[in-house]
Parts: C-alpha cells; structure tokens; sequence
C-alpha cells in the first residue's frame, strides 16, 4: 500500500475522496497534539489507587480427580462476585503469604455461580509449594484474599473450535466449551491424561455432548499422543485452543501448519522454555556474592536457590509478584506488565528478563 498517495474517491471517480482528505489532515494534526507537554501525563501525579483484594471464603471441596480438589470460593457476606469471562484467573494470596494463579472453571453466565468461583488444583509434589498447601489447608471456612479475575486468554468464539486440554489444563478451557456448546459452535474437545482416574471433570464433559469429546489416555493408547493425532479432530479452518504441559504444546505448534486447524491459541502450565538467551550473572546487594546464570535458565531460578523465600508466582512476566529492584546493570525487559517508566525506576521481572552475555545485574536482594 503506497501510505503517501490519498485514497481513492469512495465512489471510483479520479480525484481522491473529500471526507479522506478531511480525515488525513486531522491525523496530520491531532497525533501529534497527544505528545505535546500540555497532554502528556504528569509524572509527579500519583498512579491511580489499585483496586482493593477481594474477601473470599471457601464454601465448598470435591475431589474431581486423582490428586485433585475442586474448591468454590465465596463473598464471606454472601454477596455477588465480579464477573469474568471464559480463560479468566484467580490470582490467590494463600495463608503461607505465597501468591498463585489458578484458572476460573465454573460456568459465567450461569446466574447461580456469580456467588461463587471454582478453580481446582492438583497437588504436585515437586512444585513450589502452592498446590501441596491448598490440598493441606484450604477447607471449608478458611477465608483468604484474591485479585479480581483477569483474562490472558480470552475465547473469541470463532465459527469452529477444537479444545485441547491436557490433564488440569482443562480448567481454563471448560467454560469456553461450555461457551460454545451455547452459542451453537461447531467444538470438539480432546481431553488426555495419564489414566482416566486423572481426567477432571470427565463425567461433566462427555455429559455435554459425547460425540464432542473424545477423552484420550496414555495408559489405553500406548504413551502420549502425537500434535498431529491431537489436530486431526479439528474441523477445516478451526480455532484450536491448547492448554497443558509443555510437551503437548510444542507438539501442537509443530504440527499446526500441515493440520485442518487455522490458528492456536494457547495458556502454558508454568514457564516457557528459554530462548535466545546469553549466559550472565547477577549480583545479590552491591557487594553480595555472584550468582551466574546460564544460557538456558531464567534468573529467577538461580535467585531463589539463593533466597528460597523470593516470592513468585506465574513465572511468565505478567503477574508481577517476582519483582525486584535493579540497582545497576542494562536488563533485557522480557515482561509484559511493567511501564517504561516503572523499568526506568528500576524495577525488573527476574521470570523472564535477562541481559546480555557477561553483562552483570546488581539486584537488591
């Protein structure tokens, strides 16, 4: 597209279009009126209050699977809860001070659960934590705070969908089915796990609509399936919506562009692999001991063999809850949350960011 040549009159004739060149000129004008000093944000107004933590209390507890627990959280006064939309989570501050996302798998449009949220949780023995102390904790009664839901991976409810869950990876993508089944989609599911006792929610899905979803185990199928197994349940030109262990995911990348399926939406478990990452090092206070980080983990990792206690929590660079002060060092900022301006008063996302090869990061730790 030649951008320096007017469009065409809207209606074929030869000279260009009066209302274009009306609109043009207002660009002209108006964009670079937003940069101006008169415009521009002040720094030294304060940022907007957050928004306050919600009050929860847990109301319910099923075991919905093998190592798993269905939890619904409720307002303690019994009042209505903010709404949210298919992929939402729940970032919860448990008892121990530990902050963790967890995915939102009841139905929001369904009236009876605005009073209630669900997530459900399987316990993982060699994880950071969270999961073990939710099983241990968390009954009936025990009230805890939460951020209000957001969405990192919206539905958009294209004409045809395949979900691909992978074990828990089900909780995100159960009210998007649930979602498409009402509007009337054309949706298939493809749900896989070790065994069938480790599948959540089986009987509630096949009971959707069985000819939909296929549940598919390791056990009866000889090991996990293949990305081009898990697409080919996709009709023509289908979104595919994934959600599971990294594995599976890469898997499915793999096998996207020689499958029916036209575009991948997907939520990972936990981290994603490293790339294009150089080895550096960084430093625990301006004369605390170097802690060198390879090319192929994150600093986070390496920090908290130090200090076990450096919160975290969704290991991606979008909650925030790793953040750290940057006493010296050039950061490569790999995060999705943080201002310009809130790197340029030092703060750094140890999850994700990184540096360049020998550079040194002195961190306030």
């Amino acid at each position: 597209m030649d951008l320096s040549t007017p469009p065409p009159d809207l209606y074929g004739r030869p000279r260009a279009d009066t209302f274009f060149r009306f609109l043009t000129a207002f660009g002209d004008r108006y964009s670079p009126a937003l940069g101006s000093p008169l415009l521009r944000r002040n720094p030294r107004r304060p940022y907007s209050r957050p928004t306050e933590a919600l009050q929860l209390v847990v109301t319910a507890r099923r075991r919905v699977a093998t190592d798993v627990v269905e939890l619904t959280l409720a307002d303690p006064s019994g009042g209505p809860l903010p709404g949210w939309q298919p992929g939402a989570h729940l970032r919860l501050a448990l008892p121990s001070g530990r902050e963790r996302h967890y995915s939102l798998c009841g139905d929001p449009a369904d009236p009876a659960e605005r009073s209630g949220y669900r997530i459900a949780v399987r316990r993982l023995p060699d994880g950071g934590g969270g999961s073990a102390e939710i099983h241990d904790t968390l009954h009936p009664g025990t009230r805890l705070t939460a951020r209000r839901p957001r969405n990192g991976f919206a539905f958009c409810a294209e004409p045809a969908v395949l979900f691909l869950a992978g074990g828990i990876g089900i909780t995100p993508l159960l009210p998007m089915v649930r979602e498409a089944r009402r509007n009337g989609l054309d949706w298939h599911l493809v749900h896989t796990g070790r065994s069938a006792d480790t599948l959540p929610f089986a009987a509630e899905l096949s009971a959707l609509d069985p000819a939909r979803v296929h549940l598919r185990t390791d056990d009866e199928h000889g090991g996990p399936p293949t990305g081009a197994e898990l697409l080919a349940h996709a009709p023509h030109g289908a979104a595919v919506y994934c959600c599971g262990p990294a594995p599976m995911l890469t898997a499915v990348q793999r096998a996207l562009d020689a499958s029916p399926a036209a575009s991948l939406h997907f939520e990972r478990f936990g981290a994603a692999p490293v790339t294009d990452g150089e080895p550096f090092t960084v430093r625990l206070g301006a004369d605390g001991p170097e802690l060198p980080v390879p090319a192929d983990r994150s600093a986070l990792d390496v920090l908290r063999e130090a200090r076990p206690g450096l919160p975290y929590s969704c290991k991606q660079g979008f909650c925030g809850t790793c953040e750290v002060r940057l006493l010296a060092g050039t950061p490569d900022h790999r995060d999705r949350r943080l201002t310009p301006e809130r790197r340029a008063d030092g703060a750094l996302l140890p999850c994700v960011s990184r540096a360049a090869a020998g550079e040194t990061l002195v961190l306030d730790v």
